[in-house]
């Protein structure tokens, strides 16, 4: 090891990934090598998925007191540690001897782009057009990436109105039952179906701070027409049910959320955000502008808003908050 090496504060080093962890990507080869200098490689004796867990909860908490182990699983050689910090997640990867972290995964491979970020093209296997768009946008109610793009969707929902036919939906199953995703996914539903034209209000004011209580009163739900829908809906969808019997849950973790699983089943449905338009997936940036272009590509003859500029409205942060970051993100929530 030399000199240099030698007076590397790995320790502070480590502190800055694991607050920056939206901006570390580029960071983790160099992680990767201190790790190995320090330890001297990669080959320690393996450990469970639950022990790794725990001692990146542990490592987190001297930065975050309440951070939250989600969940932990073996990808690619390696533990994904699902972490909560400060409300959002983060996923991480440790080696299987549990001794070193790495923030995310950098594909060893070159791809040319062609787009901007904020100006991401539609991919599909074909654009499927039609005359009145039917937009799909398939979210977890506590996925920070669910939120993002919800956030994207709403000045374009707006903007476009009954051009569309647009609707909030959910994937099949919740990460996040523990802060009430279940629960609030429930009320979204029947908010949507039943009280449509204060739904955008709604979700607005749910997604600035995940105050559903609170944005039930202020945006003038009926209560009483809200729980008649709830209570029907959970009957038919074994909703509450599901969430209660644990011995159900998708991979002993996650509660099963049926209310769409015919539509999750038709999509293969794979996780939170899935943006499916005209029956078919479709990627995209997940800010308005990008958004905007990636629906207007589906008309037949697309209508004037089309041609509106949504570009200042910059790329939503994941979260709760309606603040924005520098670049696109494809990360997304599920198994």
């Amino acid at each position: 090891m030399t000199d240099r090496q030698k007076n590397v504060d790995y320790k502070k080093i480590a502190k800055t990934l694991s607050k920056n962890y939206w901006t570390i990507s580029t960071l983790v080869l160099a992680v990767l090598l201190i790790s190995v200098l320090i330890s001297g490689g990669i080959s320690g004796a393996t450990v469970s998925a639950e022990t790794a867990g725990q001692k990146v909860l542990d490592f987190a908490k001297a930065q975050y007191p309440d951070a939250e182990l989600i969940s932990t699983i073996e990808e690619k050689g390696m533990y994904q540690v699902v972490l909560l910090l400060d409300g959002q997640e983060a996923p991480v990867y440790v080696t299987k001897d549990g001794n070193n972290l790495v923030p995310s995964l950098i594909p060893l491979t070159i791809v040319e782009e062609t787009t901007t970020p904020t100006q991401q093209a539609p991919i599909t296997a074909e654009v499927i057009k039609s005359n009145k768009p039917i937009i799909e946008a398939f979210v977890m109610a506590y996925c920070p990436y669910g939120t993002q793009i919800e956030k994207g969707l709403i000045p374009v929902m707006n903007l476009l109105g009954d051009k569309i036919d647009a609707e909030i939906k959910f994937v099949y199953y919740a990460m996040h039952p523990t802060q009430g995703e279940v629960e609030e996914q429930l009320n979204q539903y029947c908010i949507q179906k039943e009280q449509n034209p204060l739904y955008l209000a709604y979700l607005t004011c749910f997604l600035e701070d995940s105050d559903g209580e609170g944005c039930l009163t202020s945006t003038g739900i009926d209560m009483a027409q809200l729980t008649t829908c709830t209570t029907a809906t959970d009957a038919e969808f074994n909703v509450l049910a599901n969430l209660e019997d644990q011995s159900s849950w998708l991979s002993g973790r996650f509660p099963k959320f049926d209310i769409h699983k015919a539509e999750n089943e038709a999509y293969k449905i794979g996780g939170s955000p899935t943006l499916v338009i005209n029956g078919a997936q479709v990627q995209a940036g997940r800010d308005a502008s990008s958004l905007l272009n990636a629906i207007c590509a589906t008309f037949n003859e697309a209508p004037e808003e089309c041609n509106t500029d949504l570009s200042s409205l910059g790329t939503p942060a994941p979260g709760f908050g309606f603040g924005t970051q520098g670049s696109a993100t494809a990360a997304g929530c599920g198994v």
